[in-house]
């Protein structure tokens, strides 16, 4: 079957012959018909992005037991870094392959397991006897939250309607966000309740090994919600199951035109499942252009340095002079702040477009980041015996939470939002598990790397190093990132192609 495009308005597909072109009665009525079922699509979405909950449950709850960790296995700062980081080549792995399982086993299916396996990661590590044992479950974990990081866009992107597809999509980064502050927040409340996070607590139980087995809850409503909701429309009609892809869309989106939409996503859809990385090659060092751009908005995402302050936050705050009681609070605070923000994406992505709220994200995070890194420069002492004197700590702080809010308005949800929507359907498993890939891996050297780096070249260098990538994502997005506000995302072939010409 050839492919071809077709052209799109903001809210759906062009009607040559003028009967249902934009103002038209066709497409208002339609319009009126997505807003009347948009609490259905609400419900599926935040059903989905509940895969972001955990991922970024997991992506902090280490936080609070890293300390413990290190101390109970007798670990260097390398060796805890790697414990702390192994669970993210487990999320590139999964990442890696989560597109490819969607297009061949459905995403519910790839919802439930990594349901099932953030399940027996949160017990396993919770139970662990040895380091070996630990890091074995930490990567099981991370490969249930690199499937769930790559699927929960993916199904977003392909159930909501354009016109609300921003806000959707940033509803994953919402549930991210949430997933963090719940694991800070627990952490805290089982430190307090234990008086030390390596303090006995409930059935001779050390605080540290119930911050794990919290995320049994979350991951097993996780595949409940799985099971319950539709099966993406996109991936139906690539399995020639139409008339269910049809029923779908009118009971969940409202499509006044099932069939019809059915016939165009078929016209950009060879059958998903043929997919593979063959099909994302291309000029540029052996991939698409298109696909570099969303490997360096994930790279960008990740060398910002968020992840060094919510997985060593408790950490870093302790060694530049806080209580480990007011370490735990200001990391919980952090969360909060990260929230809060997320909503402004929400509400904003729709309106000013991506590219726009990128910019300035950019911009934000850049002068946080600067912030932090001339008051560590001030720092007396090293390694974890530092401190900062008056009023340098303040500074520190104001700056790393002025970063906090800039990311989680913007580049936190925003880059969920992009790759979910910006490939063409027949690629967009393949090219999003990459991406997606790339950003673990980034994740995942920031991680190793961080308690290491601190000890030897302090936090000065590395506060430098994330303000430096804040000044070079604005420059990348302003000359290489389209913008795909209002688009179906059968019309992302047409955008694709001055991507290709522009990189070439």
């Amino acid at each position: 079957m050839t492919e071809r495009s077709v052209p799109h308005d903001a809210d759906g597909p062009r009607d040559p012959d003028g009967s249902g072109g934009p103002g038209s009665p066709r497409q208002a009525n339609s319009a009126a018909n997505a807003d009347a079922h948009l609490g259905k699509v609400l419900g599926v979405t935040v059903a989905a992005a509940v895969g972001g909950f955990l991922f970024g449950f997991d992506s902090s709850v280490v936080n609070g037991a890293v300390d413990s960790i290190k101390g109970h296995f007798a670990l260097s700062e390398f060796v805890t870094g790697f414990a702390v980081a192994i669970a993210l080549l487990g999320c590139a792995v999964g990442a890696w392959f989560a597109g490819r399982l969607a297009d061949v086993w459905g995403r519910k299916r790839v919802m439930l397991l990594g349901s099932l396996l953030f399940v027996a990661s949160s017990i396993g590590t919770a139970f662990c006897f040895s380091l070996g044992d630990l890091l074995f479950w930490r990567v099981l974990g991370g490969l249930g939250i690199g499937i769930a990081s790559v699927i929960a866009p993916a199904y977003i992107a392909e159930i909501a309607p354009a016109r609300f597809r921003g806000a959707l999509g940033s509803l994953q980064q919402l549930a991210i966000t949430i997933g963090i502050f719940i694991a800070l927040l627990s952490d805290s409340l089982l430190q307090d309740s234990a008086g030390a996070a390596a303090n006995t607590l409930w059935l001779g139980v050390e605080a540290w090994r119930w911050m794990f087995l919290v995320g049994v809850i979350p991951a097993v409503i996780y595949g409940v919600l799985a099971l319950l909701i539709p099966e993406s429309p996109r991936y139906l009609v690539g399995n020639h199951l139409d008339e269910e892809a049809a029923r779908i869309l009118t009971e969940v989106t409202g499509e006044q035109n099932p069939l019809e939409r059915v016939k165009e996503i078929r016209l950009t859809l060879v059958r998903e499942s043929k997919a593979s990385i063959r099909d994302i090659r291309g000029p540029s060092f052996g991939l698409h252009p298109f696909v570099w751009v969303g490997i360096w908005l994930a790279v960008f995402q990740q060398f910002v340095g968020i992840n060094a302050i919510f997985y060593y936050s408790t950490t870093l705050w302790s060694s530049v002079g806080f209580s480990e009681s007011d370490s735990f609070k200001t990391s919980v605070i952090t969360a909060v702040i990260n929230v809060v923000m997320t909503f402004g994406s929400i509400l904003f992505v729709d309106r000013f477009g991506r590219r726009r709220m990128l910019l300035i994200g950019s911009v934000g995070m850049f002068v946080g980041l600067l912030l932090a890194c001339v008051a560590f420069t001030q720092q007396i002492g090293s390694g974890d015996k530092i401190t900062l004197p008056d009023p340098w700590g303040v500074i520190a702080l104001i700056g790393a939470n002025l970063f906090v809010i800039a990311f989680a308005a913007t580049w936190g949800p925003i880059l969920w939002v992009m790759l979910g929507e910006m490939f063409p359907n027949r690629l967009r498993g393949v090219a999003l598990g990459v991406c997606t890939a790339a950003n673990w891996v980034a994740n995942f050297a920031i991680t190793l790397l961080f308690p290491e780096l601190n000890s030897s070249i302090g936090l000065a260098w590395i506060y430098g190093f994330f303000a430096f990538c804040a000044a070079a994502s604005f420059l990348f997005v302003q000359f290489k990132v389209p913008e795909t506000k209002g688009m179906e995302l059968e019309a992302m072939d047409d955008l694709q192609a001055p991507v290709r010409r522009a990189a070439g």
